[in-house]
């Protein structure tokens, strides 16, 4: 399988996770679902890379593959949460602030900065807050009958990503600045 068709893959499981996270306040069992399916979808990101570097079988197009479906991916996934959560705008603000994230990175890069991938709340971390919101909002549920983790986590995933933007444009500045 090539790298570009694994990275493809993950593209379904985003959005079958964004899909039962959207619908998992009406049936429980889709936020234990739509955990797996992102987590899924992140082996796919690790096994794309694995086999375009350590197989060397990468492409011309590599670049491509390994970016667009990921923009895709984190939108889906933190649009279905946000409806999950009951807060459907503010899974669109997460996506919006997930995306812009990347962006900058790859500005950073365009600059001559290298890539920039640090947190508070990069991708790997913004996914891992999604799993952990949607497995404790099912237990949640079940013990007490509300549903106000995935709020809070969705709120945590926004700000985080926020504040990740934030960092990644200050630290652009200063290498700017120190370059002039």
């Amino acid at each position: 399988m090539t790298p570009n068709a694994i990275s493809a893959i993950g593209m379904p499981f985003a959005a079958l996770a964004g899909l039962a996270f959207a619908f998992a306040p009406e049936r429980l069992w889709l936020f234990l679902l739509g955990a797996l399916l992102v987590q899924l979808r992140l082996l796919c990101n690790l096994f794309d890379g694995m086999v375009a570097v350590e197989g060397g079988r990468g492409g011309p197009t590599g670049v491509l593959f390994n970016e667009i479906p990921d923009r895709f991916e984190d939108s889906v996934i933190l649009i279905g949460f946000g409806y999950g959560a009951g807060l459907p705008e503010l899974g669109f603000v997460a996506a919006i602030l997930a995306v812009f994230t990347a962006y900058l990175r790859a500005m950073g890069a365009s600059l001559g900065q290298g890539q920039d991938f640090a947190g508070p709340m990069a991708k790997p971390q913004r996914m891992a807050a999604v799993t952990i919101g949607a497995v404790l909002a099912l237990i949640e549920a079940l013990v007490f009958g509300s549903l106000w983790s995935p709020m809070l986590v969705l709120w945590i995933v926004t700000l985080g990503a926020a504040w990740t933007a934030a960092a990644r444009i200050a630290r652009m500045a200063a290498r700017l600045k120190a370059g002039s």
